[in-house]
């Protein structure tokens, strides 16, 4: 199997950050850049299968991906101080990595994702968006997203979607993405995370205050059933994408934790 691409930036102690669905190591990248500069982390962000520039797969599973995680920290002979953090999918597959593997982590950091079944269903218009661009006729950014617009109205929404837009050798554009795969995986994506036995160390699970991806139910229950050493916490007026809403309250709280 490929290796997954990366970026390795910084010195001291590793933090892997895994994006979420449709994302990219991109959307990371300026909390990234902060915390390998600025504290003593070793930052790698990484693109997962069917994802950035990483390879395409007919197969997208949690158990797959989490092999992908396991041979990058092979290859990068990353040790047991290793921070793992995960974004919504990248969450799932974080928390799939830890309970598989613990012996290989330090500390495990979700951020606005909850073990239980994820409802996919919201993620329809965005996959007919993507797939109405027509790229035997566009030639620009700026007609992706007039055709994304007429399914996904949220401009922010629009700006991260394009950020997958890129030009092919032959000088036609494309979505980085493994589009075809991922939306006949939507409902895999969804899945409940289980665990034969529950992730000991210490874990952070941070969820936007707008959001409802994890819920009250979550914290009490589901969370700590299979991350008993857990925490959550809350960034407040933010949505999904609290990295991008509230960047400095999330560099603190990664700060603080994979530090201490």
């Amino acid at each position: 199997m490929p290796l997954l691409h990366y970026l390795d930036q910084g010195q001291g102690r590793p933090l892997v950050i895994l994006h979420g669905l449709f994302g990219t190591l991109d959307n990371w990248q300026t909390l990234a850049r902060r915390w390998s500069t600025e504290t003593d982390l070793r930052v790698i962000s990484v693109d997962l299968r069917n994802h950035g520039r990483s390879f395409h797969s007919p197969e997208h599973t949690y158990a797959l991906m989490a092999q992908d995680v396991l041979a990058l920290f092979d290859h990068l002979q990353l040790g047991p101080d290793t921070t793992l953090m995960g974004h919504s999918m990248g969450g799932k597959v974080a928390m799939r990595f830890a309970l598989d593997h613990p012996e290989r982590l330090a500390k495990l950091i979700v951020v606005d994702i909850a073990p239980r079944f994820s409802n996919m269903e919201h993620q329809d218009d965005i996959v007919a968006g993507l797939q109405s661009v027509d790229f035997t006729t566009c030639t620009n950014r700026q007609e992706a997203d007039a055709a994304l617009a007429k399914y996904v109205p949220n401009f922010g929404t629009r700006q991260f979607l394009l950020k997958n837009l890129y030009r092919k050798e032959d000088n036609t554009f494309g979505w980085r993405i493994n589009l075809e795969v991922l939306a006949a995986q939507l409902a895999a994506i969804g899945e409940e995370t289980i665990g034969i036995a529950p992730f000991m160390k210490p874990a952070l699970f941070i969820r936007g205050g707008k959001s409802d991806y994890i819920t009250a139910e979550d914290k009490l229950t589901n969370i700590p059933a299979l991350f008993p050493n857990s925490q959550v916490a809350t960034v407040v007026d933010a949505g999904h994408w609290l990295h991008a809403e509230k960047p400095e309250e999330v560099f603190e709280m990664v700060k603080t934790f994979a530090l201490s």
